[in-house]
């Protein structure tokens, strides 16, 4: 019996066409895929790329949507489902920072010391509250969706945690980067299922791994 197609969901935004040309190098047939219009899934000989928003990635290898997808180390971590990490693919690279207003050093220090709890504002709270218990702090997090550089400025948050290539833009509002959380690029992801039964997603892991072994570390 003829298998199905091989389902590779695939990232929107800052990894996406890093990924498309990826995966294009490691043989799979990529025709339409750079410039899907509308089309939410790109059907090619032996491959359907289903095009999805990045912290949906993992959603779908997860639950069998996708064998297998490309999506940042970051959303891996947040997301904390059950996918297998199989490749780091060494583009998108971006990195999580703790930053607080420049012209007030030892605010949130002292905050901390008088509340017992220091207020952060950030997108990713599961990132950011494993980062603080292992520094054993206590944390308040505000959860946001975007303007997160607001927070602090307006004395709503203490500190923020946020994700960031160059730091251009914590610098335009005069914020700056106290501690490192997390390092991420984009990572090859699979089903466990899908790993265990189905020999493409091995082979195309191993592609990947292959391609991008000797690669330096690049920005999206």
């Amino acid at each position: 019996m003829q298998k199905r197609n091989l389902r590779i969901a695939v990232s929107k935004g800052s990894l996406f066409n890093d990924a498309v040309e990826l995966l294009g190098q490691a043989g799979l047939d990529t025709t339409g895929l750079a410039n899907p219009g509308r089309h939410l899934i790109i059907s090619n000989p032996g491959v359907d790329f289903i095009i999805v928003r990045p912290t949906d990635a993992p959603v779908f290898t997860t639950y069998g949507g996708a064998d297998c997808g490309i999506c940042g180390k970051d959303t891996l971590v947040e997301a904390r489902l059950n996918v297998m990490e199989m490749v780091d693919l060494k583009f998108g690279y971006c990195r999580f920072v703790v930053a607080e207003p420049a012209d007030m050093p030892g605010a949130a220090e002292a905050s901390y010391e008088k509340l017992g709890v220091l207020r952060v504002a950030t997108k990713y709270p599961r990132i950011t509250q494993s980062f603080y218990e292992e520094a054993g702090v206590q944390v308040d997090i505000i959860k946001m969706h975007g303007n997160i550089e607001l927070a602090p400025l307006v004395g709503m948050a203490d500190r923020i945690v946020d994700i960031t290539a160059t730091g251009t833009t914590l610098r335009e509002n005069n914020l700056r980067v106290v501690d490192e959380v997390l390092a991420s690029t984009a990572r090859f992801i699979a089903n466990p299922a899908s790993v265990r039964t189905d020999s493409r997603v091995r082979e195309l892991a191993a592609k990947l791994e292959e391609l991008t072994r000797d690669r330096e570390v690049t920005m999206s």
